[in-house]
């Protein structure tokens, strides 16, 4: 081939590239095109905001937006959009209840608008390198603009708009990097991924979380409300404490069903042929945790 004919070669190529990268950001945009943001008042300058993905916590007032989580980076505009309706002050602090995409997604979009981004260290960890996840795929690393600038190990407080809010490191539950955020005085959690109301949770076994974090996880908290608090699931609608109690039978139920086929040798398949969540999988398996690879989780979890 002549020099002057490898140009137009090369620039068809090109164009061919960019032109799929085109139609992939505006395949993955139009999947979120339709989503509505909802806003749920949980207490006064406390709300909650659901979409598609994780439970969106937001406070505002005098010292501007503090906002935990932030679903998809599609549905950036729409969030803030959202946010804008509660407060005309700029969103200070963002702060991630762990590090998974529907969590973290719109990280990259608020970074560059100066927010700053706040996680635990294992949240900064994981999102700064290609991570094979709980789905056989590699997760790639984010870019710089999306990490955590601020990290800690074990607690970190804010005090913004007449609040003390505190996060706290809760090891290997949901993932090895969760965080509770705990609005003290205003009686409201935000508990990420750790609580998923209304379906079955996913516990991200290669993240190292497991189905005893959750449950201590969730022993721990319910020793730290009263019938009055506010608590926003990851997933799910707005709870309570005696959701949270429930949702703490029902994994505890499930865990003591799964360890006893186990110490009976049945493998993993068997299990799942015999169905032993039969009586939960209407009610909580509406999710995109399936049931039976939610059984296949709860094994691994355990066996490991």
């Amino acid at each position: 081939m002549r020099s002057n004919e490898k140009f137009p070669l090369m620039f068809l190529l090109i164009s061919i590239f960019f032109a799929s990268i085109s139609n992939i950001y505006a395949a993955d945009n139009d999947k979120f095109k339709d989503v509505v943001i909802k806003t749920i008042e949980v207490r006064d300058g406390i709300y909650m905001l659901m979409g598609a993905g994780g439970n969106i916590g937001v406070s505002v007032g005098e010292d501007g937006v503090f906002l935990i989580d932030d679903q998809f980076a599609p549905l950036t505009e729409k969030i803030t959009a959202a946010v804008a309706k509660l407060s005309d002050l700029p969103i200070k602090f963002l702060i991630n209840t762990h590090w998974h995409g529907d969590h973290t997604g719109g990280n990259e979009n608020l970074g560059k608008e100066n927010v700053l981004i706040v996680a635990h260290d294992n949240v900064h960890a994981r999102m700064s390198v290609d991570t094979l996840n709980a789905f056989g795929s590699t997760t790639p690393a984010s870019p710089k603009a999306a990490l955590p600038v601020i990290t800690f190990n074990d607690t970190v407080t804010f005090r913004l708009n007449g609040h003390e809010i505190r996060a706290f490191h809760q090891s290997n539950a949901h993932t090895d990097g969760d965080s509770i955020i705990q609005f003290k005085e205003a009686n409201v959690l935000h508990m990420g991924d750790i609580f998923f109301n209304g379906f079955y949770p996913f516990i991200d076994t290669s993240s190292e979380g497991s189905i005893n974090g959750v449950i201590r996880t969730v022993e721990h908290i319910l020793d730290m409300v009263d019938d009055e608090t506010k608590i926003i699931p990851g997933h799910g609608q707005l709870a309570d404490k005696k959701a949270l109690k429930k949702y703490l039978e029902i994994m505890t139920i499930i865990r003591s069903r799964m360890q006893k086929l186990i110490d009976e040798g049945k493998s993993v398949d068997e299990i799942v042929a015999m169905k032993p969540y039969a009586d939960y999988d209407e009610k909580l398996g509406g999710g995109f945790m399936k049931p039976e690879r939610f059984m296949r989780i709860v094994y691994d979890s355990l066996t490991r």
